[in-house]
Parts: structure tokens; sequence; C-alpha cells
């Protein structure tokens, strides 16, 4: 799932502290010749709030087991994420299907201004003080997707410095 990130670390569950948290449940309908079954369709973040985050989508026919797929699935996609004292090494805007998301670095004792699906991952990865923006589609799927977009994106100066083969006080004089 995150093989176009050249930066995505993928990590196990085992031995994590994970919580999860629920970002939307949508009741969905098929219609048959006898006729509508109803399911749902649950969207769930899991993270260690220490830069450790996996996204799931579970589908069922009652909403408890739909939950539980959803979280199982999340643990399944875990990735790592930079966080650089309670925030983010820079900005970075991220975009799936219609959505569109740009998240902000902010100063210490700022807090997580953002809304709705951004502020369920920023805060199951641990980010404590972040500016971030949402723009274009507002569906819950898309939006965690752009989000996890642009922190996927995120490089911090040490990978950056490794990445060039030079030291990290190269890359900040360069």
């Amino acid at each position: 799932m995150y093989r176009k990130y050249k930066s995505a670390e993928l990590v196990k569950p085992s031995g994590l502290d994970l919580k999860d948290r629920l970002v939307g449940v949508q009741r969905v309908t098929k219609v048959t010749k006898g006729g509508r079954a109803f399911g749902f369709s649950a969207i769930v973040v899991v993270g260690d709030e220490a830069g450790v985050v996996g996204q799931g989508l579970g589908k069922s026919k009652d909403v408890a087991s739909a939950i539980a797929k959803a979280v199982e699935d999340a643990k399944k996609n875990l990735v790592r994420i930079p966080i650089l004292k309670g925030t983010l090494p820079h900005e970075q805007k991220g975009k799936y299907g219609g959505a569109r998301v740009n998240i902000i670095p902010a100063a210490p004792g700022t807090g997580v201004i953002a809304g709705g699906a951004v502020r369920t991952v920023l805060e199951a990865v641990g980010v404590h003080d972040v500016l971030s923006k949402s723009q274009g589609s507002s569906n819950p799927h898309n939006v965690v997707k752009a989000t996890f977009d642009a922190l996927l994106q995120l490089r911090d100066a040490n990978a950056i410095a490794r990445d060039r083969g030079i030291t990290l006080e190269q890359v900040f004089k360069a």
C-alpha cells in the first residue's frame, strides 16, 4: 500500500501500545430483488502516539464487527512518521482523490488545529502542535488517505543527510 513512498518504514504491531480511533461509520445499502440489504463500512486509525500510525477499512453486516475488521486492517498497515519536538519536520501537502490536505508545523503550545479526520490521524501519530487545512472533498476515507499521503512524504534532517550521502551539518549549511 505504501510502496510509492521511499521513506515509508513499515512497522510490526507486536510490542506496541496501539490506541484505535474511529474516524467514521457509513451505512451502505445493497438493493436486491428481495429488498434492501444493509451493511456497515468503518474506517479506523490506530497509533501509539509516538510516531507509528496505520489506517484500515472494515465492512460487515453489523457495526461492531466492521470496526473490529477495520482495526485488524489498520494494524497490518502501520508506518513510522518522523516527529520533531512534538510537531512536524516541515510543511507538506497531500492529496487523494478529491481531498487535499495541507499540514504545517506549529510552535509549542499551539495544539492540534485540524478538523475531523485530519485531527484523528494527527492525534494518533502523536503530533501535539500542528496547523492544517483540508480542502476539496470532505469524504472521511479520502481525507484520511490524503493525510497519510502528506505524512508519508515527511522526511527528517537525518534521512535527507543519509539519502544525499552528506553529514547532518552539511544539510543545514547548503
